[in-house]
C-alpha cells in the first residue's frame, strides 16, 4: 500500500471520528436544551370574541389532562392559555418518568376553536387516537395521546 493511500484512510478514519463526536454531542444538546418552540399565533390579528362566545366555548373545549395509562395514572394537569409541555425535564408542566418520553416531548396549546399538539421531534413519536403527529394535531375532548406507555387523556 502506498503511503498516499495511508495517509488517504488515516484522514478518512479521522473525519468519520469527528463526525461521530459533532452527532453525539448534538443529540446531548437537544436532550438537554430541547428544541425552540414557536409560536403560531404570531403574525395574526386577535379577534375579539364575545363573552357569550367565551362561555361556550369553555362549555365545550377540555380543561385538563389526565393520565390515564403508566406510572403517573390518575395524575391531572390543567390546560392554561400557556399551553402545557410534556416530557422528562423538570421545566416540563408534566413529568414524565416513561423510559420512553424524551426530554421535551409534546407541547399542547391552545387555538381559535381548539386545543392543539405538537411532537418537539421526540425520538420516539407521539401517537393522537392512534395516528402518529407531527405538528398541529386537533385535540378533542375525550383525545388520547400516548407517549411510550403513557397514555393522557384530554377532559373536561
Amino acid at each position: 500500500m502506498g503511503e498516499l493511500t495511508l495517509n488517504l484512510v488515516r484522514l478518512g478514519v479521522i473525519v468519520l471520528l469527528w463526525a461521530f463526536v459533532f452527532s453525539v454531542v448534538g443529540a446531548l444538546r437537544s436532550d438537554l436544551y430541547g428544541t425552540r418552540v414557536l409560536s403560531r399565533t404570531a403574525g395574526r390579528p386577535a379577534r375579539k370574541e364575545s363573552r357569550g362566545e367565551r362561555r361556550q366555548r369553555r362549555k365545550e373545549t377540555p380543561t385538563h389532562v389526565v393520565v390515564t395509562e403508566g406510572s403517573l395514572r390518575g395524575t391531572s394537569v390543567p390546560l392554561h392559555e400557556s399551553g402545557l409541555l410534556v416530557g422528562r425535564n423538570p421545566e416540563c408542566s408534566l413529568v414524565l418518568t416513561d423510559d420512553y418520553a424524551s426530554g421535551r416531548h409534546l407541547r399542547v396549546y391552545p387555538g381559535a376553536d381548539a386545543w392543539y399538539a405538537d411532537d418537539l421531534g421526540s425520538t420516539n413519536g407521539t401517537l393522537v387516537d392512534g395516528e402518529r403527529i407531527t405538528t398541529g394535531a386537533r385535540l378533542e375532548p375525550g383525545s388520547q395521546i400516548r407517549i411510550g406507555q403513557t397514555v393522557l387523556e384530554l377532559r373536561r
